[in-house]
């Protein structure tokens, strides 16, 4: 470890990790948006356990590409104002600093038990969750849109069954 905190490894990846997020802001103001979040996402999930601080660089990499309109891929979201209420944990993380916030999600998300979820309440789109989702755990997740700003977003995350 350096004098600064940092682990030798992370500061090996610094450039790399740099060069990444600058080739993916590219790629996303060049219209492949979708690819550069997908590619985004996959490095923030092989950054996060051993290298945090680089892994929230990707994660504001995420947040840039997805600034200004959801993509298609999580338009199977649908309003379920013609279905029951269900008994949902709420998760209000508007109140926590965004770096805790990420990690709040994720050990509530790990602590569900099969066909449960809870309903992420937050003050900015959720979407590069969302890649980070399908980056971690495609196949074992749900994702429904149920308020789209522009001052809250409240969207349940479930877990599928097994």
């Amino acid at each position: 470890m350096r004098p600064d905190g940092e682990e030798a490894p992370t500061v090996a990846l610094l450039p790399t990790v740099r060069l990444l997020d600058r080739a993916l802001r590219s790629l996303g103001d060049a219209g492949r948006k979708e690819e550069a979040c997908e590619i985004a996402a996959e490095g923030w999930a092989q950054l996060r356990q051993d290298s945090p601080r680089l892994a929230e660089r990707l994660n504001g990499t995420l947040h840039y590409l997805t600034r200004d309109r959801f993509h298609a891929r999580a338009a199977g979201a649908h309003d379920r104002s013609d279905r029951e209420p269900e008994a949902d944990i709420d998760l209000d993380v508007r109140s926590f600093a965004p770096a805790r916030r990420h990690e709040l999600i994720l050990e509530t998300f790990e602590g569900l038990q099969p066909s449960r979820a809870f309903v992420l309440i937050n003050d900015h789109d959720p979407k590069p969750l969302y890649y980070q989702f399908e980056a971690e755990l495609q196949g074992q997740f749900t994702w429904e849109a149920l308020e789209t700003g522009p001052e809250v977003w409240r969207v349940r995350i479930g877990r599928t069954a097994a």
